[in-house]
């Protein structure tokens, strides 16, 4: 008989490692994939597998996305609500944050690209890239309402006066980020997930957010302003 020269343990386990990269062109999460259901069938049921190292790393990371993701949307709730002085139009202007989400899962979608550690970063990006549009928008809009506008005057002029700084905006950060939508090569996978991700959440964001917001400012802010005159009623 022969016995190996040394014998490798993982988690007090004697173990057998295996370490591989990715093919050019298939994400991390796509081969971990593919890795534990071909080891369903292959490796037998008295044996066990686990991830280490990069792996490891990758799948705790994407586990923990939807906290980072949740605290970056409260942390920016908080900064709004101390700039504006108001807890109505931060809700306003995070409300392009789903307008982005739905064109970045459109755009994941048509490429046939899967939520992975890199997409999820991309996500997390639009939250601060989708809500500067809507800021121009209700601040302006603010400004305006001081002057004297009325609601719907004044959101409609803040469209009209920031259509094309949001253009311009939104477009110098999509062009800025089609090189890693259209990457090639090794490791392009991940600039890929994460350039499509960015560049059709802040499309799609764009042009929605340019009626959505201003709807939405008005129906908002029109509600605010009627329950603030019943309460001011109800006092006297």
């Amino acid at each position: 008989t022969t016995t190996p020269p040394q014998i490798n343990h993982y988690n007090r386990f004697r173990a057998a490692t295996i370490e591989g990269s990715p093919a050019s062109g298939v994400s991390l999460g796509d081969a971990l994939t593919t890795l534990e259901n071909l080891a369903k069938d292959v490796v037998p049921a008295e044996m066990n597998t686990a991830l280490a190292g990069q792996s490891l790393e990758f799948r705790e990371a994407g586990q923990s996305t939807l906290f980072i993701f949740a605290l970056a949307l409260s942390f920016i709730f908080l900064v709004l609500a101390a700039q504006f002085e108001s807890y109505i139009d931060p809700v306003i202007i995070l409300l392009a944050v789903p307008l982005s989400l739905v064109g970045a899962f459109a755009a994941l979608l048509l490429f046939g690209l899967d939520l992975n550690v890199y997409s999820q970063i991309g996500l997390i990006m639009l939250i601060g890239l989708s809500t500067k549009n809507s800021i121009l928008i209700v601040e302006f809009a603010n400004q305006q309402r001081e002057k004297g506008m009325s609601i719907v005057q004044a959101v409609l002029e803040a469209g009209k006066l920031r259509f094309r700084p949001i253009l311009m905006t939104a477009f110098s950060t999509v062009f800025g980020l089609l090189p890693l939508a259209l990457a090639t090569g090794a490791g392009a996978a991940s600039r890929v997930s994460l350039g499509v991700a960015v560049v059709g959440g802040m499309l799609v964001s764009t042009f929605l957010s340019l009626y959505v917001i201003p709807v939405f400012y008005v129906l908002a802010t029109s509600a605010q302003t009627r329950l603030m005159k019943r309460f001011e009623v109800s006092e006297e």
